[in-house]
């Protein structure tokens, strides 16, 4: 989460090229409770994982398709919506990336501290 400063076209798409791996991670975490693309979009936003329906939607499907994801049709409101949630092996997809991640931010660690020894 960058600061409110301007940044420039090429900044602004290495932080988006950054940011896109996370967003899976944040849904499969998200989802262990169920919830509808639309409330997923608005909880993602307050937590700075921003993103759009045009992303997100997809990368539902996507997650879904693999097995990682399950969904079922809440019709007892006004509005039918469609409810996700992270299933068993999506749990364990969390767990991999969540112990990748924590590597990942280590090694960043080292290099910004300059105690590469």
């Amino acid at each position: 989460m960058v600061s409110h400063m301007e940044i420039d076209d090429t900044t602004a798409g290495h932080l988006q090229e950054l940011r896109r791996g996370t967003v899976v991670l944040a849904c499969l975490l998200s989802l262990r409770v169920p919830d509808y693309g639309y409330a997923l979009l608005e909880r993602l936003e307050t937590l700075g994982f921003a993103t759009d329906a045009g992303t997100l939607y997809p990368l539902l499907r996507r997650l879904e398709k693999q097995g990682f994801l399950s969904s079922s049709w809440n019709t007892d409101d006004a509005r039918p919506r469609k409810f996700y949630q992270t299933g068993a092996a999506g749990l364990a997809l969390a767990q991999t990336l969540l112990a990748d991640w924590s590597a990942i931010t280590e090694s960043i660690r080292t290099l910004t501290s300059g105690d590469e020894s």
